[in-house]
């Protein structure tokens, strides 16, 4: 058999740049070597020899070396194919590098007869050398009248392709779904991480400090007398009693202005007062309850040179517990989060639960914390909405898809409302955007599978088409309303689920 290639001409060339396309050869193989490779065709097993001899004879021939192109991404498709030697990759330039199908030699796909199927979905190439034998979609009705039995093998293999192609979007739509939860869970868990870690670091050393500081106010004491230790003692137990009366001030809570300025007093009554690196000491006295008034009495009570000393040391007190106080709601933090994915996931649990859906709500909104920064969420959950049996992981999905496309619809900021409440004898369940709201004309296809209005490589159209199907299989139903500044998913649970498995 000939195993040399040629493009037919320099135009030709010109026009398959920067691709090399799999042609004719420059000798026709002969008709025996085509039958015999046409045998190895799973889909063809059983036809008679002249059904064989059929296909080698109005089939036409197209050989590749490793790369070349079988097809293009978006052309008309004309041809079935077998493949009769090599593999043929197929892939989605708009999805990324996934690859939707391998075709292996001795396979039968292309165009099939009673197919709907208008385009290629993706580029095919060729994994080593290549040899294909095509058959022109004109030639269909000869075919299917000179092998009767070609009929039922090509709608068995339509099937076959059908269920495998699904298949292969779904489990890249729960990857996809997976990683961005990844990424979610990893941003919300790195922020109290990173905390604790630098707060940890940061302890060491000020206990360090605090040691060294305790250690020359305790000699201080010894010979300052007994009255100022008292003195000091019972400033002490006044200042952390007025204290306790506010909470800590975080700088969340305050301006960065505001923030500044007040240490900034601070700074200066430290300068005033000869205290060494005020700068060390006024943003933590800054950052509590703690008064210019209770420094002043401090400085009436405590000789001038005990005064640095006696400061020094109560700051660093201060600091010590306000590292220990951020370490443990960094960690309580972590240990939220990890139960917010254990609850997500329902890990460790039986598949049908009772659900409360504000919890489940709760839950998959927690998963999103990092895409939140810009959005006002407003909850309204009905206190008397019973739990419902449903597959609580599998209804997260639900939650996931909705809440994800109403944030993609508020790209620079919005409100995403979030309800729950009780009709008769139905959960109804609302998540509401403040986006563009869906074009009229679209509202209809949303549901459709693998139909998106995303850009290209940010989703495969799969997010609703599976929350429909997750719905239904709860014996519910989920509708869209759309208007510019509010979109609407309802999703309409049974309350008695006693059917619906």
């Amino acid at each position: 058999m000939a195993t040399t290639y040629e493009l037919q001409s320099e135009s030709q060339a010109a026009e398959v740049e920067p691709y090399l396309l799999a042609l004719k050869p420059q000798k026709p193989t002969p008709l025996p070597e085509i039958v015999e490779a046409l045998r190895t065709v799973t889909q063809l097993n059983g036809l008679a020899d002249e059904e064989y001899m059929w296909l080698a004879t109005h089939g036409t021939e197209r050989m590749g070396c490793e790369g070349s192109m079988i097809f293009r991404e978006g052309e008309p498709t004309a041809h079935l194919n077998f493949i009769l030697r090599g593999e043929v990759h197929v892939r989605r330039r708009v999805s990324g590098p996934m690859a939707l199908f391998i075709g292996r030699a001795g396979q039968m796909t292309g165009l099939l007869p009673f197919s709907r199927m208008k385009g290629y979905g993706g580029d095919g190439y060729t994994i080593g050398p290549s040899w294909v034998l095509d058959i022109h979609k004109d030639l269909f009705p000869e075919m299917l009248k000179a092998i009767p039995s070609m009929g039922q093998r090509c709608v068995s293999t339509l099937l076959d392709r059908v269920r495998e192609v699904t298949r292969m979007e779904q489990q890249a739509e729960k990857l996809s779904a997976l990683g961005k939860l990844a990424a979610n869970l990893a941003h919300e868990l790195n922020n109290p991480a990173s905390a604790a870690q630098r707060t940890a670091a940061s302890l060491f050393a000020e206990l360090r400090q605090y040691g060294q500081q305790s250690y020359r106010l305790g000699a201080l004491s010894a010979s300052a007398g007994n009255d100022t230790s008292r003195l000091f003692k019972e400033w002490i137990t006044r200042t952390r009693a007025r204290m306790a009366e506010f909470a800590f001030r975080h700088s969340s809570e305050v301006s960065p202005l505001a923030q500044s300025d007040r240490e900034d007093l601070f700074m200066q009554w430290l300068e005033r007062h000869d205290v060494p690196e005020p700068w060390t000491i006024a943003p933590t006295l800054a950052d509590t309850p703690l008064g210019l008034d209770q420094l002043d009495e401090l400085a009436e009570i405590i000789p001038a040179q005990d005064l640095p000393l006696s400061l020094t040391t109560f700051a660093s007190s201060v600091g010590v517990e306000r590292m220990s106080e951020t370490i443990v709601e960094s960690t309580g933090r972590i240990f939220d989060l990890i139960t917010a994915i254990k609850d997500y996931s329902y890990m460790d649990q039986a598949p049908i639960q009772d659900i409360d859906l504000a919890q489940s709500l709760e839950n998959t909104l927690a998963m999103f914390g990092s895409r939140l920064a810009d959005i006002k969420v407003e909850t309204d959950f009905d206190p008397h909405l019973p739990p419902i049996g449903a597959y609580g992981s599998e209804l997260n999905q639900v939650w996931t898809a909705l809440i994800e496309n109403a944030l993609d619809a508020m790209p620079t900021g919005g409100t995403l409302r979030l309800t729950t409440r009780l009709n008769g004898q139905m959960a109804f369940v609302e998540v509401i955007d403040s986006g563009l709201g869906i074009a009229p004309t679209l509202v209809s296809r949303v549901f459709e599978p693998f139909y998106t209005t995303k850009a290209p490589g940010r989703g495969l159209g799969l997010g609703l088409d599976t929350a429909q199907r997750i719905v239904s299989k709860h014996s519910g139903f989920i509708t869209v309303e759309s208007a510019p500044g509010r979109t609407c998913f309802q999703v309409r649970l049974p309350i008695d689920q006693a059917q619906a498995y």
